[in-house]
């Protein structure tokens, strides 16, 4: 089978693709760490720097009251939808350490992976979305639908900056759908399409007794032991179906459409 001209750019293209996401892996953007904000920030720019290389419009970095935003768009498709593509560009610490086979911020590849601190979440997966996107461009010059790309750095710590955007400047991220790139594939054969995704909800729950041990043959089932009362919250945050007690949970919870 004579490959496709896309296929023909991608590969003439492949190593040039993988050294740029090795450039981007060693920037150590840890967000949760302080003393790598310069390196959160150089992350960033590298980022909106692809996207420029690409040809999209309107890139910046969005200043916000933590770590930059960036956002891209290419909205020269007209009368087509409009795709919203979101990844993140921080990374989770690397403690320990010492369990690392290689420097974190120093991609090694090994029987056909590629190991680093956000090789898969989530620089890898955004990078192969964006060079999607330059090898449309570079053999076709246009591409098949409107795009808006935004990238955040807060991901791994909390998320506020881009929720705030998203609630501020709605208009800016218009689109028919969103595509997710912090997402899996069962093998390298197999890809997957995530219909949706979960978030989390985390406490710290402190339950006080009594001041100093008792006896639990006197005491047992009389006073109250903290333990015990734990465990009867823990016990009634879900029932054995997996529906959540949290009130009101389910209360906006949309059904998925026919569609």
């Amino acid at each position: 089978m004579t490959p496709t001209s896309l296929e023909t750019y991608i590969a003439e293209h492949e190593s040039r693709f993988l050294d740029d996401l090795k450039e981007w892996l060693r920037i150590p953007s840890i967000s949760a760490l302080p003393e790598h904000t310069g390196d959160i920030r150089r992350a960033a720019e590298y980022a909106a720097n692809q996207l420029r290389t690409i040809g999209f419009a309107h890139v910046e970095l969005v200043a916000t009251q933590g770590h930059p935003l960036v956002y891209g768009d290419w909205l020269q498709a007209a009368d087509k939808p409009t795709v919203l593509i979101y990844g993140h560009y921080d990374v989770q610490p690397v403690d320990p350490i010492d369990l690392w086979q290689s420097p974190p911020f120093e991609p090694a590849e090994r029987n056909g992976n590629l190991y680093a601190r956000g090789a898969c979440d989530d620089k890898g997966q955004t990078m192969l979305v964006i060079k999607a996107l330059e090898s449309l461009m570079g053999v076709y010059g246009t591409l098949p639908v409107n795009v808006r790309v935004l990238i955040e750095g807060e991901e791994e710590n909390g998320g506020e900056a881009v929720e705030h955007f998203v609630r501020t400047a709605s208009q800016r991220l218009a689109c028919d759908a969103a595509l997710i790139c912090d997402t899996h594939m069962p093998s390298a054969e197999n890809p997957a399409l995530i219909s949706g995704l979960r978030g989390i909800i985390y406490t710290e729950v402190e339950v006080q007794g009594a001041r100093q041990d008792l006896h639990s043959g006197s005491y047992g089932g009389v006073a109250p032991n903290p333990l015990h009362t734990l465990a009867i919250i823990i016990s009634r945050l879900k029932d054995a179906e997996g529906h959540i007690h949290i009130p009101g949970l389910y209360d906006k919870l949309r059904q998925p459409s026919e569609a």
